[in-house]
Formats: structure tokens, sequence, C-alpha cells
């Protein structure tokens, strides 16, 4: 028997590859299927199974491409009511993998059909557990996401997952193993550890959500400090649920070269939002008017979720040389698979042919020092408000990024500002909305509050709740 964790950092996710004699299973497979596909004819063995903790509204699975290119079965969870054909498990059904048994435990909560896998290893042994967003490391999934599809409120969910976890993954034994589908940084809970895999009694030992006294309490600590979820949750759940594009097709879509005379063509004729991936130290000094800045070297794909939403916008990508297939791909995963080509020849092609650019106005944090004046300037941190409470800039103003489709009508085109984040990402994508939406009167600072924390600014952990947006 062999387990390995596949885990993808920009999404903070697992996907699981579980072999045993010649068999093997997927649990949770990312978008793009060459990558699993190549590993099954490199060990030699056939995909028996594609197992599905539940609908993921934070990514696009692969389940049906890898299912229709292996001949692979695809199992989701109990209420599972998919557009395709799969096997709808029964609680506690069990499925042989080689010398191995998955047995399905319904554990609904965080979604109706949500499922927890069992392994049971060569001599019946419970081994691990694939607990998809049932039980996360340190937390638990948020009951929240699933309201509407499930006509529940999310303290009726939340009450389901208390259920769920009690009867029965409590009872395991705390050898048992927890491999979870996301880590810190999903948006599909609020306390996950940096760890991705841990032992269930270890769990039991820390989780705050598995240590509450009774159901009640329970239910109100996993609900409390919520934040709404990206807009783009509920079409990825729908993707997942009806059926995407394959993705080849989006791929080869997308790496669609347009010359720089077609690529302004296609931006005035098709309504596409040009979305330029290089790093925000580069696209600064200069990028094509109107386009929106997040860099591949963030976490790109949620925050393309977050700030564009609309899954079926069409995209007009500028990438690095080389780097035009990982921003599809990427791109993919999170459903955003309306990507009309992207910029032959990058940024520098454009400019070679004449055509017109833009700038920020970036400073450094030294030169943001000596200039601001605290008290009489305006600055903006659009930071998490965690973030901004554990130390910010002396009357700056928090406005976090997530919420910047909200808080962008209220600024004054007339007042200047300053605006910065955590180390200058962030603040680039917001200063490239900004610009986008014809407000030119603001400085970012480079590096942002790592660097300003390291100059004579005055900096407080006083938290004024006049100065934080509330969400």
């Amino acid at each position: 028997m062999k387990i390995e964790q596949i885990y993808t950092g920009c999404l903070a996710q697992g996907a699981y590859y579980i072999t045993s004699n010649g068999e093997a299973a997927i649990i949770d497979p990312l978008r793009e299927t060459a990558p699993y596909i190549d590993r099954l004819q490199k060990d030699g063995v056939k995909l028996k199974y594609i197992f599905e903790t539940h609908f993921h509204a934070d990514f696009v699975s692969g389940h049906l491409d890898l299912s229709k290119k292996t001949g692979a079965a695809i199992v989701y969870g109990p209420t599972a009511a998919p557009a395709f054909d799969c096997i709808i498990a029964k609680d506690n059904q069990e499925f042989k993998i080689g010398d191995i048994t998955i047995v399905a435990l319904h554990t609904p909560g965080h979604t109706m059909e949500s499922t927890t896998y069992l392994l049971k290893d060569e001599s019946g042994k419970d081994h691990c557990i694939f607990s998809g967003d049932t039980l996360f490391l340190g937390d638990v999934g948020r009951p929240d996401l699933a309201q509407k599809a499930a006509h529940m409120t999310q303290e009726e969910l939340a009450g389901m997952l208390y259920d769920s976890l009690t009867t029965k993954i409590m009872p395991l034994s705390d050898d048992v193993i927890v491999y979870p589908a996301h880590g810190a940084g999903s948006a599909c809970g609020k306390n996950m550890m940096k760890e991705t895999v841990d032992s269930l009694g270890n769990q039991k030992k820390m989780n705050y959500a598995l240590n509450q006294p009774n159901k009640e309490a329970f239910v109100k600590a996993v609900t409390e400090g919520l934040l709404a979820p990206p807009g783009y949750f509920g079409l990825n759940v729908a993707m997942n649920k009806q059926g995407y594009e394959s993705f080849e097709t989006v791929l080869n879509n997308g790496m669609r070269a347009l010359t720089p005379d077609e690529f302004e063509a296609a931006a005035e004729n098709t309504n596409a939002l040009i979305l330029d991936t290089r790093s925000n130290q580069v696209f600064y000094k200069g990028f094509i008017p109107q386009s929106i800045n997040i860099g591949l070297d963030g976490d790109f794909a949620p925050w393309v979720g977050a700030l564009i939403m609309n899954v079926k916008q069409p995209l007009l990508l500028v990438t690095e040389a080389g780097m035009e297939e990982e921003a599809v791909t990427r791109l993919s995963r999170v459903g955003f698979d309306n990507i009309i080509g992207h910029l032959k020849g990058g940024f520098n092609a454009w400019l070679q042919s004449g055509k017109e650019a833009d700038v920020v106005n970036r400073i450094t944090s030294q030169q943001f020092a000596t200039n601001v004046q605290i008290g009489t300037d305006k600055v903006i941190d659009i930071r998490k408000e965690t973030e901004y409470a554990a130390e910010h800039v002396s009357e700056a103003f928090n406005r976090p990024l997530s919420n910047i489709n909200d808080w962008v009508k209220d600024i004054n085109p007339e007042e200047h500002f300053f605006i910065h984040c955590a180390g200058g990402y962030r603040s680039m994508i917001a200063s490239s909305i900004l610009q986008a939406r014809g407000y030119r009167n603001f400085t970012e600072v480079a590096g942002g509050f790592k660097a300003i924390s390291e100059t004579n600014v005055p900096k407080t952990d006083f938290v004024c709740q006049s100065k934080l947006l509330q969400a």
C-alpha cells in the first residue's frame, strides 16, 4: 500500500493518490489530469475509483476528465445528485482497492453529501481517514456554504456536523492518520494549521472544535467569525455538480497567441478583462491601461476568484514569457474557463508596437516615512482585519482587499491617500483595480507594512473601530 498526498500550495488543497496490488484510487483530484495519468502509467497500476469528499466550492475537481480518460468510477457520498453517472455510496459501503478497503462514512454538516473515507489496511486495521472538509487540522469545515441548497441555517448544519464528528470520527482510534482536503490559507475554514497531516489523537487534544463541551457550544464556536465566502464558490459547486468543459479545450484556447493588434481588438470587441499575471515589482513600471494585476507569484487563483467572481468573464492574459500555460492551468482550477488568449511576446511586444502604457505611482517605505504626515494624510491598509489589529500605521484606515468592491465607491477622488498591504502583492492588485476605475489620487507603498515597520513611522496595535471596515 502506498498513500501520497499531492498538495497544491496556491489552493491550500490536498489530493490523494493511493495504490495497492496493481490498483489505484484518487481522492479529490485537481482539474488537470496529466500528472495523475503519468503517475498511473509509471507505477503500472489501474485507476479503479475516483472518490470525491463533496461538491467542492473553492476549486473545480478533475473527476469528470479523469473518469473519461481512465474508465474509473466516480464515487460520491449519500444524497449527492450530480448530473453525470457515478456511484452514490451508502453509509458504511466498502470499496476494495487491491488488498485494502475504503469505507464511505457519511459525515454531513459542511455540505449534505460530505463523506469521510476510512482506509483499512491489508490486515483490516483502521489506518487513516480522508476527511475532506469535514475535519481539518485545527478546525472543521465551515457550515455556511450549503445553506441555500440544504434549505437549512448555518446553525442547523453546524449541529449536523457536530453529530457527524461525534458519532463517526471521534470514536476512531487515536493512531488513525488524518488527511484533510485543505490546510492553512483556504477559505473553507477559519483556523487551520499549517501542517497537512496529523494523528486523530492529536486533533482530539488540540482542535478547538473537537473540545467543545456540548452541541450548543460547538455550534457557537464554529459559526463565530465566519467571513463571507468568495463570490465564485457557488459557481464552482455548480460546475462540479453539473459538468464542465474539458481542461484540454480550456488550455488550447488560453494558449492562443495574439499579436498586440489582435489583443487590442479582442479587448475592445469581447468585453474581456485584461489580467496581467506578472509580479507586482514589474507591473507597476508599465502595463496595458485598464488591466488588472494579480501575480502568479502569490495566491493567484483564489484572488482571481474572490475579486473577479464571475467565472464566465472573458479573460485576456498578459504573462511573463513561458508562463502562459501555468496561468491558464491555475485559472481553470477555479473555473475561469473563458480565456480568449494571451499577448504574444508579452508586455514588451505591446510597448514595441507603440501602444499606450500606464504606470502605478509607487514609492519606497523610506520615502513614505519621509513624506507622510500622520493624522493629516490618509493611509489605507488593505490587509485583513486580524493583520491590521496586530499592528498598523497610526491613524491608518483598514479596508481589506477582499472587500474592495464595497469600499471603492466611498473613495473621494479629490483626496490623496497612501495605500499598502503586508508586502506589496495585494496593494498592487488594489492599485490596478483603482486605476481601472478611474482613481489616480493615491500612492502605493512598496514592500508594504513589512518594510514600513522598519522605518520610524509611528505604529500602534490600538484599534479604533471607526477605522475598521465592518464585514
